[in-house]
């Protein structure tokens, strides 16, 4: 049994290895402006949710109801007992579609999926203009989805743009 060695990369690129989307300055652009969603900006704590229900502020567009809640440092200290948890993000996000509003889980997962790539994609400006302000240590947000009926993604990025501009100038105008 004879093992072949691997390819190099000139053979398994002839155009050279620093061509196309493969070189350093494209790469190092594309990891500086990653647009994952990591654990750390879900919300996902109950003492944060509660208070977020409880003491937040809401703003309708339909067919989204948003409620948000800014805190401090000293803030979220209080929140927590023991001290607080490592992974809270600068922001938060958690998605609700309520079973009395879609019926069907099919329904409730495609709607959630499609607000959680429309927020990835756009909450870009208001984490920057909370990182801007040492003041605040993270805001929670809240998606809820009020409408009856499935929203095409067109629709759910457009209006939820519109959502993260009336919180931003809201917060930091």
């Amino acid at each position: 049994m004879t093992i072949k060695p691997e390819a190099s990369s000139a053979q398994k690129n002839p155009q050279g290895a620093n061509s196309g989307a493969e070189s350093g300055a494209d790469c190092s652009a594309v990891a500086a402006e990653r647009l994952t969603f990591p654990k750390s900006e879900r919300l996902r704590h109950k003492i944060l949710v509660d208070n977020l229900f409880s003491k937040g502020t809401s703003i309708y567009d339909y067919p989204f109801r948003l409620t948000y809640r800014t805190l401090t440092h000293k803030e979220l200290e209080e929140s927590f007992k023991i001290g607080v948890p490592d992974g809270i993000a600068p922001l938060q996000m958690m998605v609700t579609v309520p079973k009395k509003k879609r019926r069907h889980a099919v329904d409730r997962v495609l709607m959630r999926r499609r607000i959680r790539e429309a927020w990835r994609l756009q909450r870009r400006e208001l984490r920057r203009a909370i990182e801007e302000h040492p003041e605040l240590r993270t805001v929670s947000v809240a998606l809820i989805y009020i409408s009856t009926e499935n929203v095409d993604s067109a629709k759910i990025r457009y209006k939820l743009r519109r959502l993260i501009d009336q919180i931003t100038t809201k917060l930091f105008a």
